[in-house]
């Protein structure tokens, strides 16, 4: 979920002029560090890390931000249109310059919320621009430094700063990396989700019995999982365990707040625009791994020759094939799926591209697709009926469309799966089902319990070595 730019393009030292008074931007290139320094720096400041193999950028600080409350969504507001029109208010502060500027952050599953105060940091929509951004390019073995300021000497102060403390400096002077910061939000204020197995074969037949009298030809159902580890897991530490666990994932971590994050490692990408061509991936069915790579390839033939799970998969590629048309776009796609292979689960995957037409953006093609069979069902109002009326939780960001866009056009963006949300003493997680005829509630289960993995692995493998954002460095 990182830029595309080869180091030395966009990435030349200077500082650009303003457009507007107080904004003042310097990019320079550093020698390459790992993604915890720069997140352990940055401690007690709202972060970001998007990362997709050794490709990433982190974040943090804010320097102006674009956000849909909850009242605007309900006096029937578009969201995604908002965040277009603010996010070009941001943009046009850069417009003379040719300063290329990126917003991070997302969507909520819903546009509407259930006021769960494990959410209260994380509105419809929320998008920052960083104060500080580091972007690593594997091929040069170099990351590039963006900091901006109000004031050109504070600019230029801060740049120093930061450079000298991702060199071994220590902390950035000025501010307090040590800081535990705004830490707002608890779970105490609600208790867990309630249900467990007796209650997911209800949805799961309640699903089953919609599909059947024909209403809906899938409903994607999911389940929350509280953990609270016997020591605090804090954010940075998770996300890079996780990052380094799961390459082959689209790994991120958003902290609007200091101490309330989301965190997690989505096997697809919504959408991704650059130069008038948009990508994405339609990833539906599900196995797992084998204790070998004999028992992992029959794995991937069973699931490849699965009735059930081709037809699935089928289900979320033909709904974005025909959402894309209606919006004009050429559409291309690969003839038949193939097995994606993560490091605990496997995944049936078809590449689709497209040519867009010019006046459609990204967020336009977001607000079409939004939300995919994948993470919802299909017909989507039928399915969002049956999973609101039978998930006992609110989703948040849970399969929201999470990511970055930039005064370019361009952007990236992945549904949140694989999914935390907490403050360090306590997560909860997310893993969803999609449910079509032939599911089985028992081996359904089975499905979110694998998808629960990749946090859980991560928030032991940080509760047993006591490793932490610096020690990432």
């Amino acid at each position: 979920m990182t830029a595309s730019d080869p180091p030395g393009g966009p990435a030349r030292a200077g500082l650009a002029p303003p457009t507007s008074p107080g904004f003042h931007q310097i990019r320079c290139e550093v020698a390459a560090v790992r993604p915890g320094r720069f997140l352990h720096l940055a401690r007690g400041e709202p972060r970001g890390f998007w990362a997709s193999g050794d490709r990433w950028i982190a974040h943090c600080g804010v320097m102006d931000l674009v956000a849909v409350e909850s009242a605007a969504v309900e006096s029937g507001h578009s969201r995604f249109e908002s965040v277009q029109d603010q996010g070009a208010r941001v943009f046009s502060r850069f417009a003379d310059d040719g300063t290329r500027v990126r917003l991070f952050g997302g969507f909520s599953f819903s546009p509407r919320t259930n006021g769960d105060p494990v959410w209260s940091h994380f509105p419809p929509a929320l998008f920052h621009l960083p104060e500080v951004e580091l972007e690593h390019h594997p091929d040069g073995e170099v990351c590039t430094l963006v900091v901006r300021a109000r004031e050109r000497g504070a600019a230029e102060n801060a740049s120093t700063r930061w450079a000298a403390a991702l060199a071994g400096g220590g902390a950035v002077a000025g501010r307090n990396a040590d800081s535990p910061g705004r830490r707002t939000g608890s779970l105490r204020g609600r208790p867990p989700p309630v249900g467990g197995r007796a209650a997911w074969g209800r949805m799961v037949w309640e699903a089953l019995n919609t599909i059947r009298a024909g209403d809906a030809e899938k409903v994607v159902l999911a389940r929350a999982l509280d953990v609270a580890p016997e020591v605090p897991v804090p954010a940075a530490d998770l996300v890079v365990a996780l990052w380094e666990e799961n390459h082959g994932s689209h790994v991120f971590l958003f902290e609007p707040v200091a101490g309330r994050a989301i965190v997690g490692a989505a096997p697809e990408k919504v959408a991704t625009l650059a130069v008038g061509v948009l990508r994405a991936t339609a990833v539906a069915g599900s196995a797992g791994v084998g204790t070998d790579s004999v028992a992992t390839a029959q794995l991937a033939r069973q699931l490849f020759n699965s009735a059930k799970d081709r037809a699935e998969h089928d289900v979320v590629v033909r709904d974005m094939v025909a959402r894309l048309t209606a919006l004009g776009c050429t559409v291309r796609r690969d003839v038949e799926p193939h097995v994606l292979a993560l490091a605990r689960i496997q995944h049936l995957e078809t590449k689709i591209a497209a040519d867009v037409p010019n006046g459609i953006s990204l967020l336009d093609i977001l607000a079409s697709l939004h939300p995919t069979a994948a993470v919802c069902g299909i017909p989507r109002n039928v399915a969002l009926s049956v999973l609101e009326g039978g998930e006992s939780f609110d989703r948040g960001w849970y399969a929201g469309p999470v990511g970055w866009f930039d005064s370019e056009g361009k952007g990236i963006f992945v549904p949140a799966l694989r999914s935390a949300v907490g403050s360090g003493a306590c997560w909860r997680l997310f893993a969803g089902a999609g449910i079509v005829p032939g599911s089985d509630p028992a081996l359904e289960w089975e499905e979110t319990e694998l998808k629960f993995r990749p946090v859980l692995r991560a928030i032991a493998r940080v509760g047993a070595t006591g490793s932490s954002a610096a020690g990432s460095g």
